[in-house]
């Protein structure tokens, strides 16, 4: 196995340097060492924001176009480390290595692009007519954005803050968690190549004490954070006594809702992706299956067969569908969740442990619940692991209520050989998403929750809109032709 040694490091004004700290990185399916992650101090992240607002006039005053072409440069380097990107992450965190291909390895290069080319199409100030005159609506840069970001999808999620920051104008320094600690300096290593200017991206990873320290630094502009909720509210409270814009995109608690017309066999193979993608490790898991009475009993057959079926193995093996968890922690986490499912009294159909041919690394099998309470925790609580709960309705209605009935809202299908139906049932869902027999994220539209999944929307134009503050001048007289 080859371990990344060489020295836990951080990325700070256009330079590597050695990190005063630093913790194991270990790999999710083995349990040894992968190498060392900086675990950056309070004078990390200061020298940090520092570069960050030195390196801020410069490259905010940079035309847009050649913004876009640094960007441009910046994904071609991305592009080029892919294979050994996509790994590392895999190795890191235990995403099926099919999946940390597009999600690791080409997602981050496709949005860098995508937002090159948006800041080319936006005007940074528009002309509108007023009472007296009229105003000019200018787009500027929001500042120095303190982006972090967590470990199960952690190139894409970087990417999500950084292409739309970018394109803005904005400088940034990026905290990653201490688990993918090792591929973040990627993003640092291809900013050198592609000519970045020095301090418009710093990248340094760390714990809890890391990401409090930036988030209440005076000199970040914004803050952008994925990751729980419980860590969410505490971001959310002090960028609130700062009066500091922030982006949240938390946890979720997703529903399948599967109406009575839905056609079994192309449902259970798109809950395959929706609810089980990467390992049960993704924030708008469809992990409540809403199931008619009417046809009960055939999709929890139906779902028992796909989830006793889905290969649990070395992720690194193109043919797995599920890897393990990315620590022992998190691991232990889930089995907590099982035994309460348990002992709540929900019907265990498969799964429930530990797979037995899998005595290394962080494997939990595959595990399906039926005969679920709605109110149950493992109906109520994000588990971030493969644990389905499959809950009975007997009226659409009450399909909707019962998606409904969740503090989250940031996922969610509905499934029917009724297209137009099950978007009428989408639109009753209190989701910030949600797929209509299929779900994909689209980098052209917003993504993000509702009530505890979060504030604020990423990608789409929405995403570059929240790294721009609005000035508006008001001139008396005609605009210039």
């Amino acid at each position: 196995m080859t371990v990344v040694d060489d020295g836990a490091r951080v990325f700070i004004g256009g330079r590597f340097r050695a990190a005063e700290a630093s913790t194991p990185v270990l790999e999710a399916a083995t349990g040894a060492r992968l190498g060392d992650g900086a675990a950056a101090g309070e004078a990390e992240v200061d020298a940090a924001v520092a570069a960050a607002r030195a390196a801020l006039p410069g490259w905010a005053s940079t035309p847009a176009a050649d913004r876009a072409a640094v960007m441009g440069g910046l994904a071609d380097e991305l592009l080029a480390r892919a294979s050994s990107t996509d790994e590392l992450c895999t190795r890191e965190n235990g995403m099926p290595i099919r999946l940390s291909r597009g999600a690791n390895g080409f997602f981050p290069a496709g949005l860098l692009r995508y937002y090159a080319g948006l800041i080319g199409q936006t005007a940074a100030e528009e002309i509108r007519p007023a009472a007296i005159g009229h105003t000019i609506v200018r787009r500027e840069p929001v500042g120095v954005v303190g982006a972090i970001v967590p470990w199960n999808y952690p190139q894409a999620l970087a990417a999500f803050k950084l292409a739309p920051a970018l394109a803005a104008g904005c400088t940034v320094v990026l905290k990653a968690s201490p688990e993918t600690a090792l591929d973040a300096l990627i993003f640092a290593e291809a900013a050198l190549a592609a000519g970045l200017p020095a301090g418009v991206l710093n990248v340094l990873a760390g714990g809890p004490d890391t990401g409090a320290h930036l988030v209440s630094h005076p000199g970040v502009d914004k803050v952008s954070f994925t990751g729980s909720t419980a860590v969410g509210r505490l971001i959310a409270q002090e960028c609130g006594r700062l009066l500091r814009p922030v982006t949240l995109e938390l946890g979720g608690k997703s529903a399948a809702v599967i109406l009575e017309d839905a056609d079994l066999d192309t449902t259970v193979k798109g809950l395959k992706n929706a609810s089980f993608v990467n390992n049960g490790q993704t924030c708008h898991l469809n992990s409540r299956i809403l199931a008619p009475k009417s046809r009960y009993g055939e999709v929890v057959d139906a779902l028992a067969a796909l989830t006793a079926g889905l290969k649990v193995g070395d992720p690194l093996d193109k043919s797995t569908d599920v890897g393990p968890l990315v620590s022992s922690r998190q691991r232990d986490r889930v089995l907590g969740y099982i035994e309460a499912g348990k002992a709540d009294g929900a019907r265990l159909v498969a799964g429930g442990g530990i797979p037995a041919d899998q005595p290394d690394g962080w494997f939990v099998s595959p595990t399906l619940f039926a005969d679920v309470d709605n109110s149950a925790r493992i109906a109520q609580e994000e588990i971030f692991g493969p644990v389905l709960a499959v809950i009975p309705y007997e009226t659409e209605q009450q399909a909707i209520d019962l998606a409904n009935a969740s503090e989250y809202g940031l996922g969610g299908t509905v499934w029917s050989a009724d297209a137009e139906r099950a978007t009428d049932v989408a639109r009753a869902i209190h989701t910030g998403t949600v797929g209509v027999n299929d779900y994909q994220l689209d980098i052209a539209a917003p993504f993000g929750g509702v009530k505890a999944s979060g504030l604020g929307r990423e990608l789409g134009p929405e995403g570059l809109a929240a790294y721009q503050n609005l000035k508006s001048i008001y001139r008396i007289g005609p605009a210039a032709e």
